[in-house]
Protein backbone atom coordinates (compact mmCIF):
# COMPACT_ATOMS: atom_id res chain seq x y z
CA UNK A 1 0.00 0.00 0.00
CA UNK A 2 2.81 2.39 1.29
CA UNK A 3 4.61 1.58 -2.39
CA UNK A 4 1.59 2.43 -4.74
CA UNK A 5 1.11 5.63 -2.44
CA UNK A 6 4.50 6.69 -3.03
CA UNK A 7 3.94 5.97 -6.97
CA UNK A 8 0.57 8.02 -6.91
CA UNK A 9 2.31 11.34 -5.07
CA UNK A 10 5.08 11.23 -7.66
CA UNK A 11 2.54 10.83 -10.53
CA UNK A 12 0.32 13.63 -9.05
CA UNK A 13 3.72 15.76 -8.83
CA UNK A 14 4.66 14.92 -12.70
CA UNK A 15 1.25 16.04 -13.80
CA UNK A 16 1.09 19.08 -11.80
CA UNK A 17 4.65 20.11 -12.95
CA UNK A 18 3.40 19.27 -16.54
CA UNK A 19 0.50 21.49 -16.05
CA UNK A 20 2.06 24.51 -14.79
CA UNK A 21 4.90 24.10 -17.53
CA UNK A 22 1.80 24.61 -20.37
CA UNK A 23 0.76 27.73 -18.08
CA UNK A 24 4.37 29.07 -18.30
CA UNK A 25 3.61 29.36 -22.12
CA UNK A 26 -0.22 30.22 -21.77
CA UNK A 27 -0.14 33.26 -19.78
CA UNK A 28 2.46 35.17 -21.54
CA UNK A 29 0.75 33.94 -24.82
CA UNK A 30 -2.41 35.29 -23.70
CA UNK A 31 -0.81 38.35 -22.75
CA UNK A 32 0.65 39.25 -25.82
CA UNK A 33 -2.74 38.52 -27.65
CA UNK A 34 -1.86 35.22 -29.55
CA UNK A 35 -4.82 33.20 -29.58
CA UNK A 36 -4.55 30.04 -27.93
CA UNK A 37 -7.36 27.29 -28.84
CA UNK A 38 -5.81 24.47 -26.72
CA UNK A 39 -4.51 24.37 -23.30
CA UNK A 40 -3.63 20.28 -22.89
CA UNK A 41 -1.72 18.32 -20.17
CA UNK A 42 -0.79 14.85 -21.73
CA UNK A 43 -1.53 13.29 -24.90
CA UNK A 44 -3.61 10.75 -26.90
CA UNK A 45 -7.31 10.22 -26.53
CA UNK A 46 -9.18 13.24 -24.82
CA UNK A 47 -10.45 12.38 -20.95
CA UNK A 48 -12.17 16.05 -20.12
CA UNK A 49 -12.14 19.06 -21.09
CA UNK A 50 -14.01 22.47 -20.99
CA UNK A 51 -14.30 25.49 -23.14
CA UNK A 52 -13.55 28.82 -21.33
CA UNK A 53 -13.45 31.69 -24.24
CA UNK A 54 -11.56 30.81 -26.87
CA UNK A 55 -9.79 28.13 -25.28
CA UNK A 56 -10.71 24.52 -24.44
CA UNK A 57 -8.84 22.98 -21.50
CA UNK A 58 -8.02 19.57 -20.79
CA UNK A 59 -6.64 16.59 -19.49
CA UNK A 60 -5.69 13.42 -21.98
CA UNK A 61 -4.99 9.75 -21.54
CA UNK A 62 -0.99 9.55 -21.38
CA UNK A 63 0.58 11.88 -19.02
CA UNK A 64 3.49 11.76 -20.96
CA UNK A 65 3.69 16.01 -21.16
CA UNK A 66 1.40 18.48 -22.37
CA UNK A 67 1.11 21.40 -24.54
CA UNK A 68 -0.51 24.38 -25.53
CA UNK A 69 -1.84 25.13 -29.40
CA UNK A 70 -0.88 28.71 -30.42
CA UNK A 71 -2.19 30.03 -33.58
CA UNK A 72 0.04 30.60 -36.41
CA UNK A 73 3.38 28.92 -34.87
CA UNK A 74 4.73 28.34 -38.73
CA UNK A 75 5.14 31.56 -40.89
CA UNK A 76 3.80 31.05 -44.36
CA UNK A 77 6.13 30.67 -47.22
CA UNK A 78 7.94 34.34 -48.86
CA UNK A 79 4.63 35.51 -50.94
CA UNK A 80 2.07 33.35 -49.66
CA UNK A 81 -1.05 35.42 -48.43
CA UNK A 82 -3.20 34.57 -45.13
CA UNK A 83 -5.29 31.54 -46.33
CA UNK A 84 -3.85 30.94 -49.46
CA UNK A 85 -2.62 27.72 -50.17
CA UNK A 86 0.22 27.51 -53.34
CA UNK A 87 1.03 24.75 -54.99
CA UNK A 88 3.24 22.26 -52.88
CA UNK A 89 6.59 21.68 -53.74
CA UNK A 90 8.08 18.37 -55.16
CA UNK A 91 10.63 17.08 -52.78
CA UNK A 92 9.44 14.95 -49.75
CA UNK A 93 11.07 17.24 -46.94
CA UNK A 94 9.44 20.34 -49.10
CA UNK A 95 6.49 19.07 -48.99
CA UNK A 96 5.94 17.56 -45.10
CA UNK A 97 6.89 21.51 -44.64
CA UNK A 98 4.58 22.79 -47.04
CA UNK A 99 1.63 20.68 -45.64
CA UNK A 100 2.99 21.81 -42.00
CA UNK A 101 2.19 25.37 -43.14
CA UNK A 102 -1.07 24.76 -44.34
CA UNK A 103 -2.36 23.17 -41.31
CA UNK A 104 -0.67 25.93 -39.51
CA UNK A 105 -2.39 28.58 -41.80
CA UNK A 106 -6.30 27.15 -41.51
CA UNK A 107 -6.06 28.06 -37.96
CA UNK A 108 -5.63 31.48 -38.69
CA UNK A 109 -9.82 32.67 -38.57
CA UNK A 110 -10.47 36.01 -40.66
CA UNK A 111 -10.29 38.79 -37.63
CA UNK A 112 -6.83 36.36 -36.20
CA UNK A 113 -4.40 37.52 -38.78
CA UNK A 114 -2.55 39.93 -36.02
CA UNK A 115 -3.01 37.36 -33.46
CA UNK A 116 -0.64 34.32 -35.18
CA UNK A 117 2.96 33.67 -32.83
CA UNK A 118 4.80 34.51 -36.13
CA UNK A 119 4.22 38.31 -35.83
CA UNK A 120 5.15 38.61 -32.45
CA UNK A 121 9.04 40.31 -31.72
CA UNK A 122 11.17 38.21 -31.23
CA UNK A 123 11.38 38.98 -27.55
CA UNK A 124 7.89 37.95 -26.89
CA UNK A 125 8.92 34.55 -28.63
CA UNK A 126 10.97 34.02 -26.31
CA UNK A 127 9.60 35.15 -22.80
CA UNK A 128 6.61 32.87 -24.24
CA UNK A 129 8.49 29.63 -25.04
CA UNK A 130 11.19 30.19 -22.11
CA UNK A 131 7.71 30.47 -19.51
CA UNK A 132 7.67 26.32 -19.55
CA UNK A 133 11.21 25.42 -18.84
CA UNK A 134 11.68 28.69 -15.99
CA UNK A 135 8.12 27.64 -14.48
CA UNK A 136 9.87 24.12 -13.67
CA UNK A 137 13.27 25.94 -12.20
CA UNK A 138 10.81 28.00 -9.92
CA UNK A 139 8.73 24.80 -8.69
CA UNK A 140 12.10 22.87 -8.16
CA UNK A 141 13.69 26.49 -6.61
CA UNK A 142 10.52 26.53 -4.22
CA UNK A 143 10.19 22.85 -3.34
CA UNK A 144 14.36 22.21 -2.85
CA UNK A 145 14.49 25.75 -0.82
CA UNK A 146 11.32 24.69 1.24
CA UNK A 147 13.01 21.24 2.39
CA UNK A 148 16.15 22.21 2.71
CA UNK A 149 15.28 25.23 4.92
CA UNK A 150 12.19 23.89 6.77
CA UNK A 151 13.41 20.48 6.83
CA UNK A 152 17.03 20.25 6.34
CA UNK A 153 19.26 17.99 4.46
CA UNK A 154 21.02 14.69 6.18
CA UNK A 155 24.75 15.52 7.12
CA UNK A 156 27.39 13.34 8.88
CA UNK A 157 26.99 13.90 12.45
CA UNK A 158 29.26 12.72 15.61
CA UNK A 159 27.26 9.67 15.97
CA UNK A 160 26.98 5.61 15.22
CA UNK A 161 25.47 4.76 12.36
CA UNK A 162 27.08 1.34 11.99
CA UNK A 163 29.31 -1.21 13.53
CA UNK A 164 32.12 -2.49 11.98
CA UNK A 165 32.01 -6.37 12.65
CA UNK A 166 35.84 -7.29 12.89
CA UNK A 167 39.11 -5.70 12.42
CA UNK A 168 40.11 -6.94 8.66
CA UNK A 169 43.71 -8.43 8.21
CA UNK A 170 43.64 -8.93 4.72
CA UNK A 171 46.05 -5.88 3.34
CA UNK A 172 44.82 -3.30 1.06
CA UNK A 173 45.13 -3.50 -2.33
CA UNK A 174 44.47 -0.89 -5.32
CA UNK A 175 41.22 -3.11 -6.79
CA UNK A 176 40.32 -3.64 -3.04
CA UNK A 177 40.96 -0.44 -0.45
CA UNK A 178 38.91 -1.19 1.93
CA UNK A 179 38.98 -5.11 2.58
CA UNK A 180 35.93 -6.74 4.30
CA UNK A 181 35.85 -9.27 7.16
CA UNK A 182 36.95 -13.04 6.73
CA UNK A 183 36.47 -15.95 9.75
CA UNK A 184 38.91 -15.31 12.38
CA UNK A 185 39.49 -11.67 11.98
CA UNK A 186 39.42 -10.46 15.90
CA UNK A 187 36.20 -8.22 17.31
CA UNK A 188 36.19 -4.41 16.07
CA UNK A 189 37.25 -2.23 19.16
CA UNK A 190 34.48 -0.41 19.08
CA UNK A 191 32.02 -3.28 18.61
CA UNK A 192 33.34 -5.15 21.59
CA UNK A 193 33.71 -2.38 23.87
CA UNK A 194 30.18 -2.08 23.85
CA UNK A 195 29.86 1.07 21.61
CA UNK A 196 25.73 0.97 20.35
CA UNK A 197 24.79 2.36 16.85
CA UNK A 198 22.90 6.02 17.53
CA UNK A 199 24.78 6.77 20.36
CA UNK A 200 26.14 10.67 20.26
CA UNK A 201 30.17 10.93 20.72
CA UNK A 202 30.03 14.01 23.46
CA UNK A 203 33.67 13.89 23.89
CA UNK A 204 36.91 11.94 23.17
CA UNK A 205 39.40 12.03 25.90
CA UNK A 206 38.27 15.00 27.68
CA UNK A 207 37.49 16.82 24.78
CA UNK A 208 34.62 17.67 23.32
CA UNK A 209 33.59 16.92 19.74
CA UNK A 210 31.41 18.80 17.52
CA UNK A 211 32.27 17.21 14.19
CA UNK A 212 32.46 13.84 13.14
CA UNK A 213 36.24 14.88 11.74
CA UNK A 214 37.17 15.95 15.11
CA UNK A 215 36.14 11.88 15.93
CA UNK A 216 37.59 10.35 13.08
CA UNK A 217 40.59 12.27 13.53
CA UNK A 218 41.38 10.88 17.63
CA UNK A 219 40.80 7.32 16.21
CA UNK A 220 43.58 8.03 13.57
CA UNK A 221 46.15 9.30 15.78
CA UNK A 222 45.45 7.49 19.10
CA UNK A 223 48.20 4.85 17.97
CA UNK A 224 46.53 2.28 19.68
CA UNK A 225 46.03 4.04 23.32
CA UNK A 226 42.98 3.46 24.81
CA UNK A 227 40.44 6.43 24.80
CA UNK A 228 37.69 7.45 26.89
CA UNK A 229 34.19 8.37 25.46
CA UNK A 230 31.20 10.00 26.21
CA UNK A 231 28.50 9.19 24.53
CA UNK A 232 24.72 10.23 24.89
CA UNK A 233 22.54 6.85 24.97
CA UNK A 234 18.52 7.13 25.79
CA UNK A 235 18.91 10.50 27.08
CA UNK A 236 22.17 10.07 29.78
CA UNK A 237 25.62 9.98 29.26
CA UNK A 238 27.29 6.50 29.33
CA UNK A 239 31.69 6.56 29.59
CA UNK A 240 33.35 3.70 27.00
CA UNK A 241 36.82 2.51 27.26
CA UNK A 242 37.63 2.24 23.74
CA UNK A 243 41.40 0.39 22.73
CA UNK A 244 41.36 1.31 18.84
CA UNK A 245 43.16 -1.17 16.62
CA UNK A 246 46.57 -0.27 14.70
CA UNK A 247 46.38 -0.79 10.89
CA UNK A 248 47.93 -0.10 8.00
CA UNK A 249 45.22 1.85 5.81
CA UNK A 250 45.06 2.64 2.06
CA UNK A 251 45.29 6.73 1.81
CA UNK A 252 43.21 8.77 -0.61
CA UNK A 253 43.72 12.04 -2.87
CA UNK A 254 41.42 15.16 -2.62
CA UNK A 255 39.00 13.62 -4.93
CA UNK A 256 38.75 10.55 -2.78
CA UNK A 257 41.01 8.44 -5.30
CA UNK A 258 43.14 5.71 -3.53
CA UNK A 259 46.83 7.29 -3.53
CA UNK A 260 48.98 4.68 -5.85
CA UNK A 261 53.00 4.17 -6.09
CA UNK A 262 54.41 1.34 -8.71
CA UNK A 263 51.03 -0.48 -9.04
CA UNK A 264 50.26 -0.50 -4.73
CA UNK A 265 48.52 1.70 -3.06
CA UNK A 266 49.93 3.81 -0.66
CA UNK A 267 49.54 2.74 3.21
CA UNK A 268 49.61 4.96 5.96
CA UNK A 269 49.59 3.22 9.98
CA UNK A 270 46.46 4.33 11.98
CA UNK A 271 43.66 3.57 14.19
CA UNK A 272 41.27 2.22 13.62
CA UNK A 273 37.96 1.66 15.70
CA UNK A 274 35.24 -0.01 13.33
CA UNK A 275 32.54 2.79 13.20
CA UNK A 276 30.51 4.02 10.64
CA UNK A 277 29.32 8.06 11.17
CA UNK A 278 25.52 8.24 11.29
CA UNK A 279 23.37 11.26 10.16
CA UNK A 280 21.23 14.22 11.29
CA UNK A 281 19.21 16.32 9.41
CA UNK A 282 20.60 20.07 9.51
CA UNK A 283 18.49 22.94 8.35
CA UNK A 284 20.05 25.16 5.47
CA UNK A 285 19.96 29.18 5.73
CA UNK A 286 17.84 30.28 3.19
CA UNK A 287 20.46 32.98 2.02
CA UNK A 288 22.53 29.27 0.91
CA UNK A 289 19.23 27.79 -0.79
CA UNK A 290 20.49 29.70 -4.30
CA UNK A 291 23.77 27.84 -4.31
CA UNK A 292 22.70 24.77 -3.24
CA UNK A 293 19.78 25.11 -6.32
CA UNK A 294 22.14 25.91 -8.92
CA UNK A 295 24.95 23.01 -7.68
CA UNK A 296 22.08 20.59 -8.66
CA UNK A 297 20.82 22.22 -11.48
CA UNK A 298 24.72 21.96 -12.74
CA UNK A 299 24.18 17.83 -11.61
CA UNK A 300 21.27 17.59 -13.36
CA UNK A 301 22.72 19.15 -16.92
CA UNK A 302 26.51 16.83 -16.24
CA UNK A 303 23.71 13.91 -16.44
CA UNK A 304 21.62 15.07 -19.45
CA UNK A 305 24.35 15.85 -21.45
CA UNK A 306 25.64 12.68 -21.08
CA UNK A 307 22.18 10.91 -21.69
CA UNK A 308 23.05 9.57 -25.55
CA UNK A 309 26.40 7.94 -24.31
CA UNK A 310 24.47 6.16 -21.16
CA UNK A 311 21.75 5.15 -23.34
CA UNK A 312 24.30 2.10 -24.62
CA UNK A 313 24.29 1.10 -21.15
CA UNK A 314 20.64 0.99 -21.08
CA UNK A 315 19.74 -1.28 -24.01
CA UNK A 316 23.22 -3.34 -22.72
CA UNK A 317 21.20 -3.69 -19.50
CA UNK A 318 17.39 -4.22 -20.80
CA UNK A 319 18.53 -6.83 -23.50
CA UNK A 320 21.49 -8.60 -21.83
CA UNK A 321 23.15 -9.18 -18.11
CA UNK A 322 24.58 -5.89 -17.57
CA UNK A 323 22.94 -4.22 -14.42
CA UNK A 324 21.53 -0.60 -14.41
CA UNK A 325 23.42 2.69 -13.85
CA UNK A 326 22.03 4.19 -10.80
CA UNK A 327 23.17 7.81 -12.06
CA UNK A 328 21.87 6.64 -15.65
CA UNK A 329 18.49 8.37 -17.41
CA UNK A 330 15.25 6.29 -16.47
CA UNK A 331 11.61 6.86 -17.90
CA UNK A 332 8.34 8.46 -15.89
CA UNK A 333 8.02 4.55 -15.11
CA UNK A 334 11.40 4.49 -13.18
CA UNK A 335 10.39 7.73 -11.52
CA UNK A 336 7.50 6.30 -10.04
CA UNK A 337 9.01 3.23 -9.02
CA UNK A 338 11.58 5.06 -7.03
CA UNK A 339 8.48 6.87 -5.36
CA UNK A 340 7.34 3.84 -4.59
CA UNK A 341 10.82 2.51 -2.73
CA UNK A 342 11.08 5.75 -0.97
CA UNK A 343 7.51 5.88 0.53
CA UNK A 344 7.76 1.70 1.43
CA UNK A 345 11.23 2.30 3.52
CA UNK A 346 10.47 1.08 7.24
CA UNK A 347 11.87 4.50 8.62
CA UNK A 348 11.77 4.59 12.76
CA UNK A 349 9.89 7.22 13.96
CA UNK A 350 13.11 8.60 15.75
CA UNK A 351 15.12 9.12 13.15
CA UNK A 352 12.10 11.18 10.88
CA UNK A 353 10.10 8.25 10.16
CA UNK A 354 6.85 9.47 7.31
CA UNK A 355 8.49 12.67 7.32
CA UNK A 356 11.63 11.70 5.73
CA UNK A 357 10.02 10.09 2.98
CA UNK A 358 7.71 12.74 2.33
CA UNK A 359 11.34 15.46 2.13
CA UNK A 360 12.14 12.48 -0.13
CA UNK A 361 9.38 12.17 -2.76
CA UNK A 362 9.69 16.25 -2.98
CA UNK A 363 13.08 16.18 -3.49
CA UNK A 364 12.24 13.68 -6.37
CA UNK A 365 9.94 15.60 -7.88
CA UNK A 366 11.89 18.73 -7.63
CA UNK A 367 14.47 16.81 -9.73
CA UNK A 368 12.58 16.25 -11.96
CA UNK A 369 11.37 19.73 -12.49
CA UNK A 370 15.06 20.39 -13.19
CA UNK A 371 15.50 17.75 -15.30
CA UNK A 372 12.38 19.19 -17.50
CA UNK A 373 14.17 22.48 -17.57
CA UNK A 374 17.23 21.96 -18.86
CA UNK A 375 15.84 19.16 -21.25
CA UNK A 376 13.63 21.61 -22.74
CA UNK A 377 16.45 24.79 -23.06
CA UNK A 378 18.34 21.73 -25.71
CA UNK A 379 18.21 24.32 -29.20
CA UNK A 380 16.69 22.18 -31.15
CA UNK A 381 12.53 21.55 -32.20
CA UNK A 382 10.34 20.09 -31.04
CA UNK A 383 11.69 21.19 -28.00
CA UNK A 384 11.28 24.43 -26.42
CA UNK A 385 14.66 25.39 -27.06
CA UNK A 386 14.63 25.33 -30.32
CA UNK A 387 11.68 27.94 -30.51
CA UNK A 388 13.81 30.02 -28.44
CA UNK A 389 16.99 29.70 -30.59
CA UNK A 390 14.66 31.02 -33.89
CA UNK A 391 13.78 33.36 -32.17
CA UNK A 392 17.24 34.60 -31.28
CA UNK A 393 18.65 34.07 -34.95
CA UNK A 394 16.06 36.23 -36.38
CA UNK A 395 16.81 39.26 -33.53
CA UNK A 396 19.90 38.56 -34.61
CA UNK A 397 19.08 38.90 -38.27
CA UNK A 398 16.78 42.23 -38.01
CA UNK A 399 19.62 44.10 -35.40
CA UNK A 400 22.20 43.77 -37.94
CA UNK A 401 19.54 44.69 -40.84
CA UNK A 402 18.93 47.72 -39.09
CA UNK A 403 23.01 48.81 -37.99
CA UNK A 404 23.84 47.59 -41.82
CA UNK A 405 20.75 50.55 -42.89
CA UNK A 406 19.33 47.62 -44.39
CA UNK A 407 15.60 46.05 -45.28
CA UNK A 408 13.96 43.79 -42.66
CA UNK A 409 14.69 40.24 -42.97
CA UNK A 410 11.25 39.42 -42.07
CA UNK A 411 10.39 36.31 -39.75
CA UNK A 412 13.06 33.57 -39.27
CA UNK A 413 11.28 30.30 -41.14
CA UNK A 414 11.60 28.04 -38.32
CA UNK A 415 9.23 25.92 -40.62
CA UNK A 416 12.71 25.11 -42.22
CA UNK A 417 14.00 23.27 -39.43
CA UNK A 418 10.67 20.38 -39.11
CA UNK A 419 12.68 17.48 -40.70
CA UNK A 420 15.14 18.01 -37.91
CA UNK A 421 11.80 18.17 -35.59
CA UNK A 422 10.49 14.99 -37.09
CA UNK A 423 13.51 13.20 -36.88
CA UNK A 424 14.11 14.50 -32.85
CA UNK A 425 10.59 13.95 -32.09
CA UNK A 426 11.21 9.94 -33.88
CA UNK A 427 14.37 9.81 -31.10
CA UNK A 428 12.47 11.06 -28.27
CA UNK A 429 9.78 8.40 -28.72
CA UNK A 430 12.19 6.02 -29.08
CA UNK A 431 13.83 6.91 -25.76
CA UNK A 432 11.37 6.72 -24.07
CA UNK A 433 9.85 3.77 -24.89
CA UNK A 434 13.23 2.01 -24.62
CA UNK A 435 13.93 3.74 -20.83
CA UNK A 436 10.09 2.67 -20.30
CA UNK A 437 11.05 -1.28 -21.35
CA UNK A 438 13.82 -1.00 -19.27
CA UNK A 439 12.62 0.57 -16.23
CA UNK A 440 10.13 -2.64 -16.13
CA UNK A 441 12.11 -5.08 -17.11
CA UNK A 442 15.57 -3.86 -15.44
CA UNK A 443 15.02 -1.07 -13.29
CA UNK A 444 16.76 0.92 -10.62
CA UNK A 445 16.93 0.08 -7.84
CA UNK A 446 18.26 2.07 -5.25
CA UNK A 447 17.27 0.72 -1.90
CA UNK A 448 18.76 -3.06 -2.44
Amino acid sequence: MLFFLGVLVVVVGVALSIALHEIGHLVPAKKFGVKVTQYMVGFGPTVWSRKRGETEYGIKAIPLGGYVRMIGMLPPRPGDKPGELRTLSTGRFSQMVDQARADSMEEVKPGDEDRVFYKLSPGKKIVIMLGGPVMNLIIAFVLITGVITLYGLPQVAPKVGLLSACVPTTAPTLQVPQPACKPGDPVAPAKAAGLQERDRILSVDGKQVSTWDQVTAAIRDSKGATMAWVVERGGQQVTIAITPAVLERATYDDQGNPVAKDGKPVLASMGFAGITPGQELVRTPIAQAPGFVWDRLVDTASIIVKIPEKMTGVVQAAFGTQERDPNGPISVVGVGRIGGEVAALDIPADEGGNWVKLAQLILLIASLNLALFVFNLVPLLPLDGGHVAGAVWEAIKRGWARLRHRPDPGFVDVAKGLPIAYGMSLVLITMSVLLIYADIVKPIKLFG
